[in-house]
């Protein structure tokens, strides 16, 4: 909602730790992970969205933002290289980047500010526009298996604004760059699709027949113009503040769907998203109804969850999040993530959902990454534990950055897996690690066990997105519910903290089922 940026846009100091840990999620039912899938352009069938071949998918994201400020590129470049950033949030278990931006970027040569190239860091990215380094992050997270929305977030870096257009950026200048950013991704199932618009609020109303201010009229006339040049994409669409008299959170009033739903020239395209915050960004009356926090399911239904529970259409809740400070909000966020449905039990059957920071610099709630944009918020990201979902098919082509990789092989039509091991960081007195499970098999797997055995006195002090046992030397790792299911060639990741330092790199084996 109102989102202020502290943006402190000198370099930051030189890498600290990765995550030494993934704190405490809520409880999850005991069910069957679901089957990995995510292949080709995504549609909508009711209230799910299927990949090219029908499989149910979920979007369990991240939102990363920057390109929408002065910056005009994503935020932390200048402390660290976006591929780590990347990397780190795939294991972390995060499948989606929502990727803010405003319409500066479109302009000629428009380019980047506050990216640090020294030490080899971002160097692909030395003399890029704006536009060129949305390609390279793209290209990344499609070889990490993650997919991309794009969202106009504002007409230009000053400021939010109420309605699609301003006096400066007309909706002309709207739907020519939504088709422009359109046509740059057809053909690159990696772009799922594109957010017309952030948080439209008042005066934009929904189904009241006014051209200037009526966001479901504008929606149409903006999908339409982005399926006349990509008809693949997806076509998110927010809510507005106040329908009927009745006022929520910007952009997360979707109460005039069912009565005015928006109807575009190609069929299954439609996903409805949200936004829903808690008290470190404004104040609501929910807040102090005496039954809070069991109060809210009904909230949500109201606002955004029937359009789910009536098989309308998918619901995505693209930005929620919180400094995570007070009672409240600690109890707002647990409420919220239980009423998303469990990954474990719902699968792709489920609500949609980015969080709302990557960034730590994001005034009114944080991020999951802390100020130093290196050491995770394990309890934060321990909240979204339950409803992470599985990754998707890598597009390949991503570099090695060197390290264990064995075991597995095609199997022989059977399940098989392949890990690699790569030493992310080590100071001595201990280290961190990634290691990555691909499917080398023909068929999907629903599980995985990797196993290495050091050669010296090395233990694991904590591990994110598996489990472990450590038996002497021997270490063997399994699958947390939402990334033991890999599609053919797809891949997943976990990490872990470990000590002493110095290990070096073992063999890795990895079986699957």
């Amino acid at each position: 909602m109102f989102r202020t940026l502290r943006r402190a846009l000198c370099a930051a100091a030189a890498a600290l730790l990765l995550p030494l840990g993934l704190g405490l999620g809520l409880p999850a039912t005991a069910h069957a992970a679901p089957a990995a899938g995510g292949a080709g352009y995504w549609h909508t069938s009711g209230r799910q969205i299927l990949d090219a071949s029908g499989q149910s998918v979920r979007i369990a994201g991240i939102n990363w933002f920057g390109f929408e400020t002065a910056n005009q590129v994503v935020h932390g470049l200048w402390s660290r290289d976006y591929k780590s950033m990347i990397d780190q949030m795939k294991s972390l278990g995060y499948n989606t980047i929502r990727l803010p931006y405003s319409d500066d970027i479109l302009k000629s040569g428009a380019m980047p500010s506050s990216i640090d190239f020294s030490a080899g860091k971002n160097a692909d990215l030395q003399g890029l526009t704006s536009l060129q380094v949305i390609d390279k992050i793209v290209a990344y997270a499609g070889q990490d298996g993650l997919k991309v929305i794009l969202d106009r977030h504002r007409p230009d870096s000053g400021g939010q604004s109420a309605l699609w257009y301003t006096a400066s950026v007309p909706e002309s200048t709207w739907i020519t760059n939504l088709k422009s950013l359109a046509t740059r991704y057809k053909g690159n199932a990696t772009v799922i699709g594109i957010d017309l618009h952030n948080e439209p609020h008042d005066p934009a109303c929904w189904g009241c027949g006014d051209q200037a201010t009526d966001w479901r009229l504008a929606a149409e006339r903006a999908g339409n113009a982005v399926l006349s040049v990509n008809p693949d994409l997806l076509i998110f669409v927010e809510g507005i503040q106040t329908f009927n008299g009745v006022s929520g959170w910007w952009g997360g009033n979707l109460m005039g769907v069912g009565q005015y739903p928006v109807r575009l020239n190609v069929a299954n395209r439609v996903v409805y998203s949200a936004h829903d915050y808690a008290t470190s960004v404004a104040q609501q009356s929910w807040f102090s109804d005496p039954s809070f926090p069991n109060n809210m399911p009904d909230i949500w239904d109201k606002y955004w969850g029937y359009i789910f529970k009536q098989n309308i259409a998918p619901v995505w809740v693209g930005e929620f999040g919180t400094t995570l400070q007070s009672t409240v909000d600690q109890k707002w966020l647990a409420a919220l993530v239980s009423y998303l449905r469990p990954t474990s039990a719902y699968g792709g059957d489920s609500f949609h959902w980015t969080f709302w920071s990557w960034n730590p610099n994001s005034g009114d709630t944080g991020g999951i990454l802390k100020d130093d944009w290196q050491t995770v918020d394990t309890v934060k990201d321990g909240y979204l534990a339950t409803v992470k979902a599985p990754g998707f098919p890598s597009t390949g082509g991503g570099g090695d950055n060197g390290g264990g990789d064995n075991g597995g092989g095609d199997g022989g039509g059977k399940a098989a897996c392949r890990a690699t091991y790569v030493v992310s960081s080590d100071w001595g007195g201990g280290f961190n690690a990634d290691v990555t499970v691909t499917n080398t098999g023909p068929t999907a797997i629903k599980s995985w066990k990797v196993t290495w055995t050091w050669s010296g006195s090395q233990k694991v002090t904590n591990m994110w997105n598996a489990s472990y046992t450590q038996s002497g030397a021997t270490v063997t790792a399994v699958n947390a519910a939402h990334n033991g299911a890999i599609a053919a060639n797809g891949s997943t990741a976990f990490g872990f903290g470990g000590a002493p330092g110095g290990g070096g790199v073992p063999s890795v084996s990895c079986t699957a089922s």
